[in-house]
């Protein structure tokens, strides 16, 4: 069952040839974001980029990749990536996005017609705002070996557990939760998927300092939290098959162009900055750095594209995000290298946000981690995708 949302974007954005369409996406972005929330040192509260997040809802843009008969534009890959690019380009805040790019696709792909007919338009609204409780204190990469508990009483589960680098929890109003309703199955096999309101009693949260001094991740404490039984994703004790899908989703996005692509533009202004963007040595870095970054637009192209089609996608997904946060550290790794004293500052450089060599640098040291370290990443690709013994 399709939610009617019919998208405030009527026009088939596709049909337009692409600069058209980049310029079209351009001049709305220009004459509608937020001046003051240009290039942002650091992630946004829900507080401070909801007038962004409601721009994008109004104008019917939230949601680009999803299909139009769930509320969003339907967008080709290529069209996705040149959306992606001119967010970018501008500067743009990201906005709390666990809805937009994880529990939709979700729900659109595996939810029940009342599952989407209820959370996708509130997604699409900015009524719940989503975080991801996946990761334990004892359950990181190794994600399956999960110790919060869901007991089934009644229509109800009842949650016990916790939960650590909760992106954004404190802004959040529902979670998208993984727990263990099998203590005797295997690891993987005694999982299932709940969406939980996070204004429920028994929910405890704390935020998390990190090294900006930035509260991004938090703490969340589940005392006896009880969980309505239809909002199980899927089948009871089937939620790894929820999560590995859903990873897949995360992984895609992990694997965007996006943040490679922004701290590319920003090496270039800190290069004429610091007055070496002529210098031979730097120039040959520059080069192999933007071949790396064309070669990751068309990988992720690839990937948008098997999406668009209705396929699932494979291990070899995983090849995306680590290409993507690698490259992310490459580039700030350069853009460190030439800051010269610059690079000991936390703030960005004379005020100018253009120029924040050390905070994109700090922001791509836990990109190879969270979403799956690259570790793991590497022992799936080589496992599932190139045959080799474990």
């Amino acid at each position: 069952m399709a939610v009617s949302i019919p998208p405030r974007e009527t026009t088939d954005l596709n049909q337009m040839e692409d600069e058209a369409f980049r310029l079209h996406v351009r001049a709305w972005i220009e004459a509608n974001y937020p001046p003051e929330l240009r290039n942002p040192p650091k992630r946004l509260h829900w507080e401070e980029n909801k007038v962004w997040y409601f721009k994008l809802a109004e104008k019917g843009w939230l949601c680009p990749g999803w299909p139009r008969q769930f509320g969003g534009l339907g967008l080709s890959p290529a069209k996705q990536i040149i959306f992606t690019e001119e967010i970018e380009r501008h500067g743009c805040a990201r906005t709390n996005d666990h809805g937009i790019v994880m529990v939709g696709p979700l729900l659109i792909n595996h939810g029940t017609p009342e599952q989407q007919e209820y959370f996708l338009p509130k997604i699409l609204s900015g009524e719940h705002i989503w975080c991801q409780g996946y990761s334990e204190p004892n359950a990181g990469s190794d994600l399956a070996a999960l110790r919060t508990e869901a007991v089934l009483d009644g229509d109800h589960y009842i949650v016990n557990g916790q939960k650590i680098w909760t992106t954004l929890a404190m802004d959040a109003n529902w979670c998208f939760l993984l727990v263990r309703t099998d203590k005797n199955a295997k690891k993987q096999e005694g999982i299932s998927f709940l969406l939980v309101d996070m204004a429920t009693p028994g929910i405890t949260v704390k935020p998390i300092i990190n090294l900006e001094y930035h509260d991004e991740f938090c703490e969340v404490f589940f005392d006896n939290v009880r969980v309505p039984a239809k909002n199980l994703v899927g089948t009871p004790n089937r939620g790894w098959d929820m999560a590995k899908a859903l990873l897949s989703f995360e992984r895609i996005y992990l694997g965007s162009p996006r943040l490679s692509a922004y701290a590319f533009t920003r090496l270039r202004q800190l290069a004429e900055r610091m007055g070496v963007w002529e210098d031979a040595a730097f120039q040959e870095t520059y080069g192999r750095l933007r071949l790396d970054l064309e070669d990751l637009k068309s990988l992720y192209g690839a990937f948008v594209d098997k999406l668009r089609r209705g396929e699932t996608l494979g291990p070899d997904v995983s090849m995306l995000k680590v290409f993507q946060t690698e490259l992310f550290q490459r580039i700030t790794d350069t853009m460190l290298e030439i800051a010269g004293e610059n690079a000991g500052l936390l703030e960005p450089m004379e005020g100018n946000r253009n120029l924040n060599p050390t905070g994109l640098y700090i922001q791509a040291r836990p990109a190879t981690i969270y979403g799956g370290s690259n570790e793991i990443q590497r022992n799936i690709l080589a496992k599932n995708v190139l045959g080799l013994p474990g």
